[in-house]
């Protein structure tokens, strides 16, 4: 299992374009430097009606697949 934290501060109108699928990954770079890419269907439940503000906890497991996102902060 590996933990990746980042940050990540996406306006509400940015939020609604990865909400309707016109983009279905979305790319952050972790606290280390490296750059992750991940289905942006995961970010669902973080929106709000100010988009997305806030640090968060990605857990992979086995070949890096998605367990789970979470707002840490």
């Amino acid at each position: 299992m590996t933990e990746y934290f980042f940050s990540l501060y996406l306006s509400y109108a940015e939020c609604l374009d990865y909400y309707h699928g016109k983009y279905t990954s979305i790319q952050v770079t972790e606290d280390g430097g490296k750059t992750i890419r991940f289905a942006a269907k995961h970010l669902r439940p973080f929106i709000s009606s100010l988009g997305i503000r806030g640090r968060f906890r990605l857990t992979l497991g086995a070949d890096n697949q998605f367990l789970k996102l979470e707002e840490v902060s």
